[in-house]
């Protein structure tokens, strides 16, 4: 038991006492931990990338759908505004002097 404490001991002592970074396994290996780092870094910078494109991909949709219920209130409003009766009454209003006629219409052919 006192020997793994010991191992651990000098372990814990061997890392955080920085004898650990001159050692020859990462002076081996600096190529490799230097592209780990890099990699890392795309993944967290295109990750961010995503999101916001996410995020404006939402603002988007939320636009559209502001806009096609505009549409629906601006079209329904040109539907009202358009009927016989409607046209009739703004007629009436402005004082012109027209009338519906009440005979059918002849095409001529």
């Amino acid at each position: 038991m006192k020997f793994k404490f010991d191992n651990i001991r000098k372990s814990f002592v061997h890392v955080f006492g920085g004898s650990v970074l001159t050692e020859d396994f990462f002076l081996r290996n600096m190529r490799f931990i230097l592209v780990l780092v890099v990699v890392v870094i795309l993944f967290i910078s295109h990750r961010y990338t995503m999101l916001q494109g996410m995020s404006d991909v939402e603002r988007l949709q939320q636009e559209l759908k502001d806009v096609k219920y505009e549409a629906l209130t601006i079209s329904s409003s040109l539907t009202e505004a358009s009927r016989q009766g409607e046209i009739e009454k703004r007629v009436e209003e402005a004082g012109l002097d027209l009338k519906v006629s009440n005979e059918p219409v002849y095409y001529i052919d």
